[in-house]
């Protein structure tokens, strides 16, 4: 028994460490302050999250070779427009890479930016999580899945970017968009009416 619970305490202690090692601190739990994190982009620039103090901010999973995302991107560009708007607003829209080197989705710097290019993305950053660390500390499931922060901090939605879970374009239209109710109720200083959604899309390759 001793030593089952020893086991257990050194497992949880390394995973801290892990954690810790890349720059990321706490758990992500909506209504609660956002897990700090440093990731580097596809310029070799770091940026912690606590850079964005006094902002909005979105964080979308993302793999480049996910239908889902597919969707979101070659096939209707909505994804891009989607950051055109928020970014014009003064949002900070921080994509970020989860897969292991050698999965599927993990784009060097150069495929990255080219993949950037050819989708019209407009997010502020793009951002590799190879160790998975950053992923597992939001909990991040899916790609997209989408986190929104406010501008002090705090964790106020987490979840899928709209209803309807298909890799079909055409249901874009049809479907009720989260994110942009969550950015909206942040901006007017109100709750989140729908804080925490089931996310849809392929899983993270960690």
């Amino acid at each position: 028994m001793k030593y089952t619970s020893l086991l257990r305490l050194v497992r949880s202690s390394v995973a801290a460490l892990g954690l810790l090692a890349c720059g990321v601190l706490g758990a992500a739990e909506v209504g609660q302050p956002a897990p700090a994190f440093t990731l580097t982009d596809l310029d070799g620039t770091s940026h912690n999250l606590s850079d964005f103090k006094g902002k909005t901010v979105v964080l979308e999973w993302v793999n480049p070779e996910c239908p889902f995302v597919v969707k979101h991107y070659e096939k209707s560009g909505n994804m891009p427009a989607l950051q055109k708007a928020a970014t014009a607003d003064g949002v900070i829209w921080l994509q970020i890479n989860s897969a292991a080197p050698g999965k599927q989705g993990d784009y060097d710097a150069a495929a990255a930016k080219a993949w950037q290019q050819k989708t019209g993305a407009a997010a502020t950053a793009y951002l590799r999580d190879v160790s998975g660390a950053v992923g597992k500390a939001y909990g991040a499931k899916t790609t997209p899945q989408l986190y929104v922060i406010t501008a002090d901090g705090t964790l106020v939605y987490n979840g899928a970017i709209d209803s309807i879970r298909s890799t079909n374009a055409d249901d874009i239209a049809k479907a009720e968009n989260f994110l942009t109710a969550a950015l909206a109720a942040v901006k007017a200083g109100q709750p989140v009416a729908k804080a925490t959604t089931q996310p849809y899309g392929c899983s993270v390759k960690y």
